[in-house]
């Protein structure tokens, strides 16, 4: 076994790229007591903001909010740290890097799972121009969207270190590859224009990437065992692919991998697999797209998801008017009082101040961040504006605007 194999090259101050790798797009306000690590401190800068607390009532695979059991976007963000610690800490890396990137890198994903991302998606390539893709979401949400209160009740941008934002865009777990390598330059994250178009600069980037596969793939066979969707013949053939283990579940899973990557990973080799390691870890994930995530029965869902986001959306793009976007959308507040409000303290956080009525001009004056909206005076900014707030949002909070949709309140706008 390779412990502490990667304590050379670990994301720490004797790494040649710290300065890189701990600076910020811009300065944190300060304490004389501080007493964590830069990525120790973005670790709870993580923990504490809103778009983390949300995770908890966002869909992994299955759509059941009424169901405890059934794992949420939280528990697999608690499954892909347990995973990176251990790897880290036996390897000799820098475990507060890899809980920072673990607890912040599903912090941009849509409600409703990855069905709600290709609806944003659609929706984002006809009124924006581009794709969404919540690796890239998950960058914006940290760099732009999600704020937190200073010491002086001033609301600004999380500011996270270069290596922890690095390793949310970078974190794919998709694709099937073995021996992952950290790339050499500390690139700007915005030439990330494609899904897995670079790997992490860290090894730390690298061990929360295969980490995120190894965490959701016994998971979703737990899920589907538990709510009836696999057949026996399914059942008999994730037996067979047990083997030895006498059993194919997240216990096993996590347990042998974990052994392996940390049996055959080095600085030379990368954070890899045995072959036959690799081979069984990729015939469990054919499995789970073939008869889980491709589950007729999931068709109904998908419908579900489609029509609750596609209508926010619509009646949020039928406020837009130049110049008078947000005074539209408070004004509608008497036929959609939560979504309007919502999204009206959404746009009053992030548009120019001499963009926000009045009445939001106390909120407006607390955020010292970046105006990402600017005065809304392009379609294509409000509708990108509509796609990030149906983002955050939590599948229970999107079906509770669906239902205030069909409420009909009030006349005509």
């Amino acid at each position: 076994m390779n412990k502490n194999a990667f304590a050379d090259v670990a994301a720490t101050e004797n790494n040649s790229k710290w300065e890189g790798l701990t600076s910020r797009p811009a300065e944190l306000y300060s304490r004389g007591d501080e007493i964590r690590s830069p990525f120790a401190r973005d670790y709870t800068r993580i923990l504490h903001c809103m778009a983390f607390r949300r995770l908890k009532h966002k869909t992994q695979v299955f759509y059941n909010v009424d169901n405890d059991h059934v794992c949420t976007r939280l528990e697999h963000v608690a499954h892909v740290e347990s995973v990176s610690n251990t790897i880290a800490k036996y390897l000799g890396l820098n475990d507060e890097l890899t809980r920072a990137i673990s607890f912040g890198h599903d912090l941009g994903h849509a409600p409703f799972g990855h069905y709600g991302e290709r609806v944003l998606s659609r929706l984002s390539e006809e009124r924006v121009g581009h794709k969404f893709w919540h690796e890239r979401n998950g960058l914006r949400f940290v760099d732009s969207l999600e704020l937190l209160e200073d010491n002086n009740k001033n609301l600004r941008n999380l500011n996270l270190t270069y290596a922890v934002r690095d390793g949310i865009i970078a974190h794919c777990g998709e694709v099937d590859e073995n021996g992952i390598f950290p790339r050499e330059e500390l690139i700007d994250l915005d030439k990330f224009d494609r899904v897995g178009k670079y790997q992490p600069a860290t090894w730390e980037g690298c061990v929360v990437k295969i980490s995120d596969k190894i965490a959701y793939i016994g998971r979703d066979i737990e899920d589907a065992l538990a709510l009836g969707f696999l057949e026996r013949g399914q059942v008999e053939e994730l037996e067979a692919m047990a083997q030895k283990s006498g059993a194919l579940n997240t216990t096993v899973i996590i347990h042998d991998l974990i052994s392996d990557i940390c049996a055959n990973s080095s600085p030379n080799e990368g954070i890899r697999l045995s072959p036959e390691a690799n081979a069984k870890l990729n015939a469990v994930k054919a499995f789970n797209y073939k008869n889980i995530y491709s589950n007729p029965r999931f068709e109904a869902y998908q419908q579900y998801a489609a029509l609750v986001l596609n209508s926010i959306f619509n009646v949020l793009a039928d406020l837009y008017a130049p110049q008078y976007a947000l005074s539209n959308v408070l004004r509608a507040r008497k036929y959609y009082p939560l979504l309007c409000s919502s999204f009206a303290d959404w746009l009053a956080r992030l548009c120019s101040p001499e963009a926000v009525p009045q009445e939001l001009e106390e909120l407006s004056a607390r955020c010292i961040n970046k105006k990402i909206y600017g005065r809304l005076d392009d379609e294509k900014i409000y509708a990108q504006a509509a796609i990030d707030f149906l983002s955050g949002m939590t599948d229970k909070f999107a079906v509770k605007i669906h239902s205030e949709l069909l409420s009909y309140r009030g006349s005509s706008f």
